[in-house]
């Protein structure tokens, strides 16, 4: 589990870079200013949570069990957060309309909340 998470940090954290790398040079002349800033706490959100799960993946305090429940909030995070983040920011680009699926946004926020209070619960529980 742990190379598993590993693997996902690291993949997480490639493509948060290559995104805001895009983000920052290829919508600059296509989206507006406050669209790009949008588009940028979809991907700063996102490399948090790669770091996190550099974290987890690495810490032998924190069961497999643990791990892998914090591995699939942060997944699935990332997929609700960033990815509806990217798309309604980019919304003027497509035909499809993302703010129909706009609510999905809080969601992935959620599972990011959830993430870090297993967390913290974790580490509280282990110190006693």
């Amino acid at each position: 589990m742990n190379r598993k998470i590993l693997i996902m940090a690291s993949a997480l954290g490639l493509i948060a870079i290559v995104l805001g790398a895009f983000g920052a040079h290829g919508l600059k002349e296509v989206i507006s200013v406050e669209s790009q800033r949008t588009f940028e706490t979809g991907v700063r959100y996102q490399m948090y949570h790669a770091i996190l799960l550099l974290f987890v993946g690495s810490n032998s305090l924190i069961s497999i069990r643990m791990k892998r429940t914090i591995y699939y909030l942060v997944v699935f995070g990332v997929i609700f957060f960033s990815g509806s983040i990217y798309g309604l920011a980019t919304n003027e680009l497509t035909s499809f309309d993302f703010r129909n699926i706009g609510f999905i946004t809080p969601i992935g926020g959620f599972f990011f909340i959830l993430s870090w209070g297993l967390l913290i619960f974790k580490f509280l529980r282990k110190t006693k």
